[in-house]
């Protein structure tokens, strides 16, 4: 299990905002491994109640709040990532655990036993939750990640674009997974992530944004297309 504690801040851009500060940061921070071009496929199978509690809490602002996720980097993927986000005040809480192929469709089956042979704490805390809360597959959420890297704080700068969604196919494996664009594709999601405080060269590079703040949740994009909880 691997837990992360951090402050996360999202900002909307532009696409043509994207490729000024990809350019900048490029020359100034390290890119993820795996972030070539205009990055990589990111893939989230989120997972709520009967009566959508998590869905419901993020629309309304409530300041403790929680998500579960099954995330993978795209079908070839051999294995995924069960995840659970907590917000706490301006803090979020991030814990997760490695699951292979067969693990992970079971769980998307509604076959939650899977996580009692995981030896692991969290694992026995999400099959409580999940089971004894009804939890079932809500939504799919693929996009193209682009991510830059400072090892102090722990700094990762992420792009976001060309974000998709899938109410009714929830393999996450699949080759063939029918997803519709939830988002404007000549927009951008940036978020900030860091311990402690940001560096102030990168401060500088994020102020000519000229953006406010935001909390963009690409779970509530996914569950509400043609309606308005964008930000909130």
């Amino acid at each position: 299990m691997k837990e992360v504690l951090r402050q996360e801040k999202k900002f909307l851009i532009s696409l043509d905002q994207y490729y000024h500060l990809s350019n900048r940061f490029s020359k100034l921070l390290m890119e993820d491994r795996f972030s070539s071009g205009d990055g990589y496929t990111v893939r989230s199978l989120y997972f709520d109640s009967l009566d959508d509690s998590d869905f419901e809490e993020k629309i309304e602002g409530v300041d403790l709040r929680k998500k579960i996720r099954l995330r993978n980097y795209g079908f070839g993927s051999q294995t995924a990532k069960l995840e659970m986000k907590q917000k706490q005040g301006i803090m979020q809480k991030k814990r997760s655990l490695t699951l292979d192929r067969e693990q992970s469709r079971r769980l998307v089956s509604g076959d939650y036993s899977v996580l009692l042979s995981a030896n692991s704490e969290f694992a026995g805390e999400c099959y409580g939750l999940m089971q004894t809360r009804c939890y079932r597959p809500k939504a799919v959420v693929s996009y193209t990640r682009k991510v830059f890297l400072a090892h102090e704080n722990e700094i990762r700068i992420t792009f976001d674009h060309h974000i998709k969604g899938s109410e009714t196919n929830f393999d996450i494996f699949s080759e063939e997974l029918v997803e519709n664009m939830v988002f404007d594709p000549y927009l951008v999601v940036m978020e900030v992530k860091f311990n402690g405080f940001i560096l102030s060269y990168i401060k500088d590079i994020i102020k000519s944004v000229n953006e406010s703040e935001l909390a963009v949740s690409k779970y509530c994009l996914s569950r509400t297309i043609g309606k308005q909880y964008l930000f909130l």
